[in-house]
Order: C-alpha cells, then sequence, then structure tokens
C-alpha cells in the first residue's frame, strides 16, 4: 500500500473483489439514475474484470473495517477500475477508466483528483499517450475534474430511446 494523499492510501485490487467492485459501480450509477435497477452490472464486471483490467482501491488510514485477500482489513472509500479501448483515429490501444468512484463523505478531499494523477503516471510508464473515458453530462463535479485536468471533448455517445 502506497500513501494516495494525506490519510489515505492506494492499493491495487485483485479479481477477487468482484462483489465490492460491483457495490461501488452501483453506487455511482445509481446516484445518477435513482430509479433504475443496476443488477446488470454483476454481469458486466464478470465479463470484463480480469487481470488486464486493474482495479485500485483507496482506504482511509485508521478505519480498517473489510477483509482483503490475504487476510488483511481495510475500508474502501474509493476505487478506479481501468480498462483498454482502442483510438478509432489513430488505432493506438490506450486505458480507458471504466469506473472512477468516491464515496459522497469522502469527496471534495482530492482523491479523485490524485487517482486521476495516478492512473496518468501508470499509463505513462507503459508508454501509453493518452486516456480515455465517458462521463455522464449530469455529473457536472466530474466533469468539471476532468477538464481542470485538461481531458478534452473527442466524440459524443448518442442514444435513442425506442
Amino acid at each position: 500500500m502506497n500513501v494516495l494523499i494525506p490519510g489515505y492510501t492506494i492499493r491495487k485490487g485483485s479479481t477477487v473483489n468482484k462483489a465490492l467492485l460491483v457495490k461501488f459501480m452501483q453506487r455511482t450509477y445509481q446516484e445518477q439514475f435513482p430509479e433504475q435497477d443496476f443488477s446488470h452490472l454483476a454481469h458486466t464486471v464478470e465479463q470484463y474484470f480480469s487481470r488486464d483490467t486493474p482495479l485500485w482501491w483507496v482506504d482511509e488510514e485508521a478505519k480498517e473495517q473489510g477483509v482483503g485477500s490475504k487476510g488483511e482489513t481495510f475500508s474502501p472509500v474509493a476505487c478506479l477500475w481501468v480498462g483498454n479501448a482502442i483510438d478509432q483515429v489513430r488505432g493506438d490501444r490506450h486505458p480507458h477508466i471504466f469506473l472512477l468512484y468516491v464515496i459522497p463523505e469522502h469527496r471534495r478531499r482530492g482523491i479523485g483528483k490524485a487517482l486521476m494523477d495516478y492512473i496518468e503516471n501508470w499509463a505513462k510508464q507503459k508508454g501509453n499517450r493518452q486516456i480515455g473515458l465517458q462521463v455522464f453530462l449530469s455529473n457536472t463535479p466530474a466533469l468539471n475534474l476532468y477538464h481542470q485536468l485538461g481531458y478534452q471533448e473527442q466524440s459524443l455517445w448518442m442514444v435513442k430511446s425506442l
């Protein structure tokens, strides 16, 4: 485990963390769409979570409650899950952020920004030239963070209800 910012540590997750990852995914989507059922996200995690799609957890120091894969205890307050994507213009493979989530009680403390800095450094070390992500237009705090960090809109995902 490494210190992410004062009071918080970051550690790599593993595939044994599937249930907790599903829980964090459901929480983030539930905040944006409170009337929806997100039980299908368990299938998404089952299908896409692997050793090739790394996961990191952020724990608050001195508040350890959960049990990790090796018996260690932790209390995650945030997570970052990263997959792979291909830039359809250049053909380059690059990291794509599947999920960045900070529980509400720990927001506005710099955790999200620190996680974004962490993944950028990780991606640079791997030789990547870009990182992609998707964010809902209704998620103004996330949009503001990503704009402050230099992320720009490259495409627009459109849907039509039938």
